[in-house]
C-alpha cells in the first residue's frame, strides 16, 4: 500500500510539475491579451460619444455611408425627441424625460461627429489608435475651438472697412480746408479775380429763361470759387487732397514693392555717398535734415519754401550745424514762453497752488 501511494504520489507530483510552465504561459498570454490597446479601452469621457461608439449609438457600421447614417439619426430623433417623447419607446428601461433627452443629446453627438468627414476620419484613427490618446485631445478641441468663418476673410474684411473710413476721412478734411480757405479773404479775392478773367462768374448772372435767383447764383459763384482753390492751391500736411494709394489697403498690396524699392535706394545710397564720396544734393541734403528733425515726409512737405531754404543755408545736413541750430530754437522757445502771459500765470499756480504746496482749509 505505502508502495503503491508512492507511486501514485510520484505520478501525481510529476504532472504537477508538468502543469506549472503551461500554467504560467496562459498566465504571460492572459495578461498580453489584457493589455493589448482595444478600441473601447481608447474612448474617453469628454471626447466625442464618451464612453460609446457613436456608430453603435446611431446603430450604423463602420461601412456606413452618410446617407445611412442621416437616415438612422432621422430615425432615432424622431423616437427620442423631448417634444415627440413617449415614455414606453424612448426609456424602455424605466427611465423618464431626462433619460430621453440625454439620450437624444448623445445621438445629436454621434450625427455630428460622424456627418463631417474630416470628424469622423479623426474619429476613426482615435477607435484604431486608443493609445494616441494627446494627439486625440488636440484634434478634438482644435475643430471644435477653430472660428467657423475663415481668418483671412475677417481680415480681409477688417482691412478694407479701415479703408474706407479712412478714405472718407481724409476726404473730409479736405474739404473742411478747402471752405476754410474759402472764407479766408487773402485766398479768397484771388480766386475772385482768376475766376472774373476767365469769365466764370459773368456766366452765372444769365437774363430771360435762364434767369436764376440770387441764392442759386451765390452758390455757384461760391462753387467757382472753391474749384479755384482747389486748383491753384497745393495743401500739403493733414490736409491735403487724399490719394487712392495712401489708404491701408493698397500700402498692405505694395509693401513688398516698397520694400524693394527701399533696399535698392540704400544701396544706391552707400555707393553714392560712402564709397565713392559723392557730394550731397538738395534733395539728399533735405533727406539727412528731416531725418535729424525726426518729420514724416508730409510734415516736413507742409513747411514754408524759405523755411527750408533755410536750413540749407545754414547746412543743416551736418550734425554739428544742426546742434548748434537745435539748441538755438530752444533757447527762443524758452525765451517766447517766458514772456508769454498764459505761461506766467501757470508758473505762478504751480508755484503758490500747484503740486508739492500742502495747504491747510478750515471747513
Amino acid at each position: 500500500m505505502a508502495a503503491a501511494a508512492a507511486a501514485v504520489g510520484g505520478r501525481g507530483g510529476g504532472a504537477g510539475a508538468g502543469a506549472g510552465p503551461g500554467r504560467r504561459w496562459l498566465l504571460c498570454l492572459w495578461l498580453c491579451a489584457a493589455l493589448l490597446p482595444r478600441a473601447a479601452r481608447g474612448l474617453t469621457e469628454g471626447l466625442y460619444c464618451g464612453r460609446r461608439v457613436c456608430y453603435e449609438v446611431l446603430g450604423v457600421s463602420r461601412q456606413a455611408s452618410k446617407a445611412e447614417i442621416a437616415r438612422a439619426y432621422r430615425q432615432l430623433a424622431r423616437k427620442y425627441h423631448p417634444d415627440r417623447y413617449r415614455g414606453e419607446a424612448a426609456a424602455p428601461g424605466g427611465g423618464g424625460p431626462q433619460a430621453a433627452h440625454e439620450k437624444f443629446l448623445l445621438i445629436a453627438t454621434a450625427y455630428e461627429t460622424l456627418k463631417d468627414e474630416e470628424t469622423r476620419k479623426d474619429y476613426d484613427y482615435m477607435l484604431d489608435h486608443p493609445e494616441e490618446y494627446y494627439r486625440h485631445y488636440y484634434h478634438y478641441y482644435s475643430r471644435r475651438l477653430a472660428p467657423k468663418v475663415d481668418v483671412r476673410i475677417v481680415i480681409l474684411v477688417t482691412v478694407c472697412a479701415i479703408s474706407v473710413f479712412q478714405f472718407f476721412s481724409w476726404w473730409s478734411s479736405y474739404n473742411e480746408a478747402i471752405n476754410y480757405l474759402a472764407t479766408v479773404p487773402k485766398y479768397r479775392i484771388q480766386a475772385t479775380e482768376i475766376a472774373r478773367q476767365q469769365g466764370l462768374l459773368n456766366k452765372t448772372k444769365e437774363k430771360g429763361k435762364n434767369r436764376r435767383s440770387k441764392e442759386e447764383i451765390r452758390e455757384e459763384e461760391e462753387e467757382i470759387i472753391k474749384d479755384i482753390i482747389k486748383n491753384k492751391i497745393d495743401i500739403k500736411g493733414g490736409y491735403q487732397k487724399p490719394k487712392i494709394y495712401d489708404i491701408l489697403l493698397f500700402q498692405i498690396l505694395l509693401a513688398p514693392f516698397y520694400l524693394c524699392k527701399y533696399i535698392v535706394w540704400y544701396c544706391w545710397w552707400i555707393y553714392c555717398f560712402t564709397i565713392k564720396g559723392q557730394e550731397y544734393g538738395v534733395e539728399e541734403k533735405l533727406y539727412i535734415i528731416r531725418r535729424y528733425m525726426k518729420m514724416s515726409q508730409s510734415q516736413f512737405d507742409s513747411l514754408e519754401d524759405h523755411q527750408k531754404e533755410t536750413f540749407l543755408e545754414r547746412q543743416l545736413w551736418i550734425r554739428e550745424n544742426y546742434e548748434v541750430y537745435k539748441r538755438e530754437q530752444e533757447e527762443e522757445l524758452k525765451k517766447k514762453m517766458a514772456m508769454d502771459p498764459r505761461w506766467k500765470r501757470y508758473r505762478r499756480w504751480m508755484k503758490n497752488e500747484g503740486p508739492g504746496r500742502l495747504t491747510f482749509i478750515d471747513d
